[in-house]
């Protein structure tokens, strides 16, 4: 009998994306059964897990956090009646299965009897070769425990220190660890969920239970009537997932689905990061946040200067910690003041999001991100979206400037890089004049048929209609061609 698990639980007990297991699936190297996988056929594929051991997991993970300039979250248990909840609906499937096996055992003991009683009667008759099958095999020993029997008690103990949530109409899935609501799970794994202030008050991320066990964490001061929540209506902001469940969400499933915002953030703090670019992290009040999607753009204003464009260079997976890129010109009153007079604390206004370069999360094809100079910002914001989300198979990422100077977080891609086995990293340093060529080495370098992958480009518009030119050249569709430019 084949021990299935979701695609999810199956990537994340042997270290790897949804993606790369999307990937073999398709290759017919892993086969699926409804949308699950076989237990016996992952051990197959990856026999090298450690199934008892997920300290080389957690390492890289930790590396993941530290890479995308957020704190390392600390792990932190599920509630007493969450855990007590968990280990409750484990043990009642355990009974469940006891009481399924006890069943099939006196089945089994009472066809060996008939079968016996049959040999007896025709001792050399075809029902005595099987009774004495029958009596081997169960006098044989059990089998010892394997590989597939460790990952699947090894998944046993992550249902209990997460839940997983399956959503519905999108198909989405995401883990519920430690004290986090469903909303700030779903946020964190990269998913556009509908909501507003986060914080219990305006009742826009309401969503239905269809099965499994949420419970209240937060107060809300939102009132679900009372006929919602008999249907199973709860805000995912306030609630945290007890057992795996399924739930009926909203989500955003394009730029125009986002609200404009104002909102009157917090600078947290403003960090050189060369002598050309500055990082300004700002932080929106914890009932107002910023609702967004990877790679779009924001306006900026301080004080009676007027508000400009930048990109968010930081992922929607953290929509109260704002991160610009700005660069450091004495020429630009707007960019001096925030390089030279903006402090911790300070008020800055941020309007938006604006813009339709975002990322396409229903493609399966792998993901190409080219950035000319500043057009890192929002490639970075893209980039650790696809992250978040953990579907694409690869990543590419080739940051073209004129200086090495230019390339002002290279420890942050080489992080990358080295955290993920999916990701790559090429720096070109290069005569602005001859990036197009320096490029389509570096592409036919890396990429077989070009047209497999979609690709997302970011920086001025002449270096944009430069790359789209040689993409098109390269057979690439228009469609698979995302433009973002920076002026």
């Amino acid at each position: 009998m084949a021990r299935l698990l979701t695609l999810s639980r199956a990537a994340r007990l042997v270290g790897v994306t949804r993606g790369a297991l999307q990937n073999q699936i398709k290759r017919g190297e892993l086969e699926t059964f409804e949308g699950f996988v076989s237990a016996d056929d992952l051990v197959r594929l990856y026999p090298q897990t450690r199934f008892e051991d997920d300290s080389a997991i957690e390492r890289a993970r930790q590396i993941k956090d530290s890479a995308f300039a957020r704190r390392v979250r600390e792990r932190i248990l599920p509630d007493a009646e969450v855990l007590a909840a968990r280990l409750n609906d484990l043990g009642r499937e355990l009974a469940e299965l006891k009481r399924a096996l006890a069943y099939h055992e006196g089945l089994v003991t009472e066809l060996a009897q008939r079968l016996e009683a049959a040999a007896e009667r025709e001792p050399n008759g075809a029902t005595a070769t099987i009774a004495a099958w029958l009596r081997e095999a169960r006098a044989a020993a059990r089998p010892a425990a394997d590989a597939a029997d460790a990952l699947l008690a090894r998944d046993s103990f992550l249902r209990v220190m997460a839940a997983h949530v399956h959503l519905l109409p999108s198909q989405h899935d995401f883990f519920v660890e430690g004290a986090d609501t469903v909303l700030e799970a779903a946020l964190r794994a990269g998913l556009n969920m509908n909501y507003g202030c986060s914080n219990g008050n305006c009742g826009l991320c309401k969503a239905r239970v269809v099965s499994g066990q949420t419970k209240k964490v937060r107060k809300h001061d939102y009132v679900v009537p009372e006929n919602e929540k008999a249907q199973g209506f709860v805000l995912l902001c306030s609630h945290t997932a007890v057992t795996d469940c399924t739930i009926e969400a909203p989500e955003a499933g394009d730029a125009g689905e986002i609200p404009l915002q104002q909102i009157a953030a917090r600078v947290h703090q403003v960090t050189p990061l060369s002598e050309e670019m500055t990082l300004l992290h700002l932080q929106t009040p914890r009932t107002n946040r910023l609702r967004f999607l990877a790679g779009q753009s924001v306006m900026l204003s301080v004080n009676d200067e007027p508000a400009r464009e930048f990109p968010i260079a930081s992922c929607p997976c953290d929509d109260r910690n704002l991160q610009f890129h700005i660069p450091r010109r004495s020429d630009d009153p707007f960019l001096r003041h925030v390089a030279n007079n903006l402090r911790p604390s300070n008020t800055v206004m941020v309007e938006g999001p604006r813009g339709e370069f975002v990322l396409d999360d229903t493609s399966p094809r792998p993901l190409v991100f080219i950035a000319y100079g500043a057009g890192f910002a929002p490639s970075k914001s893209l980039i650790e979206h696809a992250m978040a989300l953990d579907v694409a198979g690869t990543l590419h990422l080739y940051w073209i400037t004129e200086a090495a100077t230019g390339q002002y977080l290279q420890n942050l891609c080489r992080a990358w890089a080295d955290a993920l086995d999916n990701f790559y990293y090429v720096p070109i340093v290069i005569d602005p004049a001859r990036a197009t060529l320096a490029l389509e080495e570096q592409l036919a370098a890396h990429h077989g048929d070009w047209s497999e992958s979609d690709y997302y480009l970011a920086g001025n518009t002449a270096a944009l209609d430069a790359t789209q030119a040689l993409l098109a050249r390269h057979g690439v569709p228009a469609a698979q061609i995302i433009r973002g430019a920076i002026s």
